[in-house]
């Protein structure tokens, strides 16, 4: 065996391996939700300042998910995280109905990118163990995700802090990146 195919094998296998880039407005739940993937302790999450990033085995997949930060300064730069992504989750804050719209115009301008064009989007609608959140349904409808013809997308519903619908959502993106 020559030295370029033992390398070979050493190098992760790129059919198994896959960046995810899970963004939103800030107090969406994202760092929960990575923190629930990555199964860590959820009593603790500050906002996050820049970018937190963990590897979470899934379905055979390695995912590395990039979770970055959503006040409002840091979102001109999540352009710089869109290259090589292969799934992009976007996490909306199902009870802070008076964002809804600025998450909707955050979405859809990043989806406007073209290194976002072929990636599949997941959008998970948080906050559902809260009294009076939105349903998927309703969020899907009041940000116009029917818009989306040309992308394969779903919306679940799911509570960061009870890690509920998040298996549901990870193998959605499992099977929909084996397409």
């Amino acid at each position: 065996m020559g030295l370029l195919a033992l390398l070979r094998k050493l190098r992760p296998n790129p059919d198994t391996e896959a960046r995810i880039l899970l963004l939103g407005l800030d107090n969406a739940g994202k760092t929960t939700i990575l923190k629930q993937l990555a199964n860590e302790e959820i009593t603790t999450v500050t906002p996050t300042a820049g970018f937190n990033i963990k590897s979470v085995a899934a379905d055979g997949f390695k995912l590395n998910v990039w979770d970055i930060g959503g006040q409002w300064k840091i979102r001109p730069y999540w352009k710089n995280y869109f290259a090589n992504t292969d799934v992009l989750i976007y996490v909306i804050d199902c009870i802070d109905r008076e964002r809804l719209a600025e998450a909707g115009n955050e979405l859809f301008e990043m989806l406007m990118d073209n290194r976002l064009k072929q990636v599949p989007l997941l959008i998970f609608a948080n906050k559902q163990d809260l009294p009076n959140a939105m349903s998927s349904s309703e969020v899907a409808e009041a940000i116009g995700l029917v818009r989306l013809e040309d992308r394969t997308w779903q919306i679940k519903s799911c509570s960061a802090l009870e890690g509920t619908g998040l298996k549901e959502g990870m193998d959605w993106i499992c099977k929909n990146m084996k397409k």
